[in-house]
């Protein structure tokens, strides 16, 4: 039989909807292979709709039978077209409560957007030693599949983390290493400080890498790789991780209702605190890179108490606190380099100028621990260097505002990398790795008004 032949009167299709993306219809008469109009009726409004049939290209795309439908692996159904995965995952998602299905060996996730009480350690007990198809759908099924098949196979594995912006990855790459850290963990006190360090680094790369997007309030804005280390007895002894595609721009810009990384907020949620009384801090919006977004606040998210959690986290992978100081005294010299104003030359346009009284001029020398007239001359000045000849060339404003982001998006690029340096250099095992398993956390892809660099890059 023919693909063409199954278009018989009764049959259930597929149309295009505009707003509903597809709608499901039935054919009101018998199509034979040569016609060229197909007589259709909508299930919803019970639209009649006569469709033209030009080529087998042109045929609506089949319906699965009812028992089918909601099945936890789309491998399952009889048709596995696109109406016919995302009205599975809805009646899934909608009616089962479900938002994990498998396709294959793949998991496909749909995001909640709320908490939800599936990931406790008796859910982690519940999928351990079991195979992938005997219970339903879970982060935890993919990632203790992963682990018996490094322990089996004794070959290394990796699970890869995709899909666009506010999909969840980041949450499902957390739950995974959360899985990785609880089978593999250890009775004795020191490998389980080693677990403990490896599920440690998750706040700090969230305060310093995360955002809230349109999309998402934790999104993630860089790629992220990160390597856990087995030994023979397949129990953690450490982790390393690398980075991709920071988004830098989001230092010095941000779209309305989106903030920058959240680490920035959650100091200005500390400004009160006695140490950070000499950084000049107070509220986001008094700040030109963290209150373009207009909308500083997080439903439901203390970002003082975030901070002590960041510190916290820094503490147990040992982050000395002076060491932690200087990396605060940094990130609160770049808010303040973001209010520096360099305004137009009065008498020449081809120049630029800084008020040497600008309050954040000053903070921004004490906090770098720099001369603040040299700063000030080497903001709105370039240096060239011309055979045996050293010539200095004054700024344009726009010129020298486009330097001071630049400056920004180049300190915070360099204190991102020192941390993720630091992290590995603790994590980094001390013993002789026998496997690993790989969680790769990839950049979400998203498209917006304005794009990023970074995100061309993707």
């Amino acid at each position: 039989m023919t693909t063409a032949e199954l278009y018989t009167k009764g049959a259930q299709v597929w149309v295009h909807h505009t707003e509903l993306v597809w709608q499901g219809a039935e054919l009101t008469k018998d199509f034979k292979p040569g016609d060229k109009e197909m007589h259709l009726e909508t299930e919803d409004d019970r639209e009649t709709i006569v469709k033209k049939i030009k080529s087998d290209e042109d045929l609506p795309p089949l319906r699965n039978p009812d028992i089918l439908v909601g099945q936890n692996d789309l491998t399952s159904l009889s048709y596995l077209h696109e109406p016919a995965v995302l009205y599975n995952l809805q009646v899934r998602f909608l009616q089962n409560n479900a938002i994990y299905t498998y396709c294959g060996i793949v998991l496909v996730a749909i995001n909640p957007y709320e908490q939800l009480p599936l990931y406790g350690n008796e859910m982690v007990m519940a999928y351990t030693g079991q195979d992938m198809g005997q219970m339903d759908p879970h982060i935890y099924a993919v990632a203790e599949e992963a682990f018996r098949q490094m322990q089996r196979d004794e070959k290394n594995q990796s699970i890869i983390v995709s899909g666009e912006s506010g999909a969840g990855k980041t949450v499902s790459a957390k739950y995974a290493m959360r899985y990785f850290a609880t089978v593999g963990g250890s009775s004795d006190d020191m490998e389980a400080s080693i677990e403990q360090r490896v599920l440690a680094s998750n706040p700090i790369m969230e305060a310093i890498g995360n955002a809230k997007t349109i999309r998402n309030d934790n999104s993630s804005r860089f790629g992220k790789y990160i390597q856990i280390g087995f030994n023979r007895n397949y129990t953690i002894i450490g982790a390393s991780m690398r980075t991709y595609l920071l988004e830098k721009s989001r230092i010095v810009f941000q779209a309305e209702n989106e903030r920058t990384y959240h680490v920035f907020y959650q100091l200005c949620a500390a400004a009160d605190l006695p140490e950070f009384e000499d950084f000049c801090l107070s509220d986001p919006m008094n700040f030109n890179y963290t209150n373009q977004g207009g909308d500083p606040i997080i439903k439901d998210l203390d970002d003082l108490e975030e901070f002590h959690n960041t510190r916290q986290a820094m503490s147990l992978l040992g982050f000395a606190d002076n060491v932690q100081q200087e990396i605060f005294r940094i990130l609160a010299a770049l808010l303040h380099l973001g209010n520096i104003e360099v305004d137009e030359n009065s008498k020449d346009s081809e120049k630029c100028y800084i008020d040497p009284e600008n309050p954040h001029l000053y903070a921004v020398a004490e906090l770098l621990g720099v001369d603040m007239n040299q700063f000030r001359k080497w903001m709105c000045n370039r240096k060239i260097t011309a055979a045996h000849q050293v010539i200095e060339k004054p700024l344009r404003n726009s010129e020298a505002m486009h330097g001071r982001d630049a400056l920004a998006k180049f300190l915070y690029g360099q204190l991102f990398d020192w941390i993720v340096s630091k992290i590995n250099t603790v994590l980094t095992p001390t013993t002789k790795e026998n496997s690993f398993i790989g969680v790769l956390d990839i950049y979400g892809f998203e498209v917006f008004e304005v794009n990023s660099f970074e995100q061309f890059c993707i």
